[in-house]
């Protein structure tokens, strides 16, 4: 494949540009400030809107309401999927959502959310966090006038659902299907018609047929959209996001402005929130699978593993397309690469040792 072909054709070199140094202005009245946080979620939606509002008030609290920063839900203030842009040029102080949403603007932005066949969260935080991620995400984001932090991930997803049993490759073909990031070009790759669509509109596109299938996120948020309702059949494990951070951008103008402290209790309470939402998702998604199965009449299937090799290929392409992109982009491959190969030799006989072992425990009794 060629991969500047594919990069022109899937509409992202355009919007790599660099965007000129907007300052926003934050609301101040008698030495307290107000920023305005949008994000790409229905507001106060289980997890995600939540985690969201957590990340809000806990930096409200540590100032002890110095800096009030206000939740605005999917389209309050602006459209979801426009909330990188109104950070951007000072409409907005702050957004919450999946980097990989901006990925228009730049592709290196799918890593510092999710890329099929990447890292699991607790790999996506060791790269970000002492791999040399953050400074890359930094540089990259400053060019959009951002300062970006973690602030959120929901662990490896689901593969998504289907109106109708999915046993070979030939059956994804002509399928519309809802798929963001570099896992959505993966999909193309492979005859799927993919269509982006921000959470609280896909429901409605599967009732109504405009789509075949989604993904969303897990059990306990897609038992909440209430998908089983249409279609039956939730297929596993995804490819396409193993471990999905979520981001918080601020405002470079606004960031720079902030004294030194704080900015340490916004990191933290980013932090702390990428930490708190995880473990959220690991303690409810058993139990909504749970019920998606024994209340709700859920198929759950496995891909086949031609399938899922099918999707490995694509997505080692459309993934290392991205280092063709620019010289940035390069070096975000290349780093990211590297601590893939690194992290997975210690999770294969860590955690996923550990788990295959405790399978055959629990199976025995």
């Amino acid at each position: 494949m060629d991969r500047r072909s594919f990069l022109k054709s899937a509409g992202v070199a355009a919007g790599a540009t660099a965007a000129s140094a907007t300052l926003a202005t934050p609301a101040i009245s008698q030495g307290n400030m107000e920023l305005k946080l949008v994000t790409t979620w229905p507001k106060n939606f289980p997890g995600l809107g939540t985690g969201a509002q957590r990340f809000a008030d806990k930096v409200t609290a540590a100032t002890d309401g110095r800096i009030t920063v206000k939740l605005f839900g999917a389209g309050e203030l602006v459209p979801p999927f426009e909330s990188f842009d109104a950070v951007q040029s000072g409409t907005a102080d702050m957004y919450h959502g999946a980097e990989y949403y901006w990925q228009g603007k730049h592709p290196a932005f799918a890593f510092f959310a999710a890329v099929p066949m990447g890292l699991t969260a607790p790999e996506q935080n060791a790269w970000v966090q002492w791999g040399g991620g953050q400074e890359l995400w930094d540089e990259l984001s400053a060019q959009f006038n951002i300062k970006p932090l973690q602030c959120g991930n929901t662990g490896v997803q689901m593969g998504g659902w289907f109106r109708n049993e999915i046993n070979t490759v030939e059956d994804l073909r002509g399928l519309k299907f809802r798929m963001p990031g570099l896992g959505g070009e993966a999909l193309r790759q492979l005859g799927v018609s993919v269509i982006n669509l921000p959470g609280g509109e896909i429901f409605q596109a599967l009732q109504s047929g405009a789509i075949d299938g989604t993904e969303w996120v897990g059990p306990w948020n897609d038992l909440a959209f209430g998908f089983y309702k249409i279609t039956k059949y939730y297929y596993y494990p995804g490819f396409h996001e193993p471990g999905p951070t979520l981001g918080v951008g601020i405002n470079k103008g606004v960031w720079d402005g902030l004294s030194a402290s704080d900015q340490a209790i916004i990191s933290s309470a980013a932090r702390d929130e990428n930490d708190n939402m995880y473990a959220e998702f690991m303690a409810k998604n058993g139990q909504a699978l749970s019920t998606l199965i024994n209340e709700h009449g859920v198929e759950l299937k496995r891909f086949s593993d031609e399938i899922f090799d099918a999707f490995g290929a694509a997505s080692e392409e459309v993934v290392a397309a991205v280092a063709d992109h620019d010289d940035l982009g390069k070096r975000i491959y290349d780093s990211y690469i590297k601590a893939r190969k690194d992290l997975a030799g210690w999770t294969d006989i860590s955690e996923q040792a550990y788990s295959l072992g405790r399978d055959r425990i629990i199976g025995k009794q």
